[in-house]
């Protein structure tokens, strides 16, 4: 399949906000419940992008954008700033075709150049077509919550993935590059 993995432009965010509606209201990668308007996704994606973090989208060759993945603070205190968390969505119609693989090993790249040194996937419903992929670029399994979300009339579990960027925690980061001036 040949695809364009690029930087999410203003113009894509309908799809992407549809793409995420999809994914709210019959998955359980999401765990909200309400999906959000385009505003609310508008300014989800530009806080992101705002603060350097890297958000790409995959469209094919007519331009349909079939997917998008974006990297973002695990947790917001100052020594997790090494850290990223991943996510990535996939159009109904563009799932099992590679998609998800190549965002995010871009995804993985762009992280590792900007100096990041841990990706970790939070997999909602303990998806396993989540864990495949994430398995298939390096992750591993770092744990698993039971019953941590109700969606769908369902407990789900959420399962945590880690991969190391670089040299991970092997050596010192270079705290006057990003990640680490953002602190």
């Amino acid at each position: 399949m040949s695809l364009d993995i690029r930087e999410l432009r203003t113009e894509d965010l309908p799809s992407v906000t549809e793409i995420y509606a999809d994914a709210v209201a019959n998955g359980t990668a999401s765990y909200e419940l309400v999906a959000p308007t385009l505003d609310e996704m508008s300014s989800r994606c530009r806080a992101l992008t705002e603060k350097g973090y890297p958000y790409l989208v995959a469209a094919d060759p007519n331009g349909q954008l079939l997917g998008y993945a974006y990297a973002s603070a695990f947790r917001t205190r100052p020594a997790y700033r090494w850290l990223v968390e991943d996510s990535i969505y996939i159009h109904p119609s563009a799932r099992g075709r590679g998609v998800g693989k190549a965002l995010l090993m871009t995804l993985l790249d762009q992280c590792e150049a900007l100096g990041f040194r841990q990706m970790v996937a939070v997999v909602g419903g303990a998806s396993e077509a989540s864990m495949a992929v994430h398995r298939s670029c390096g992750f591993e399994l770092a744990g698993r919550l039971s019953g941590t979300g109700f969606k769908h009339g369902l407990w789900l579990d959420t399962v945590f993935m880690q991969r190391r960027l670089g040299e991970g925690s092997a050596t010192m980061p270079d705290l006057s590059t990003y990640p680490g001036t953002m602190c």
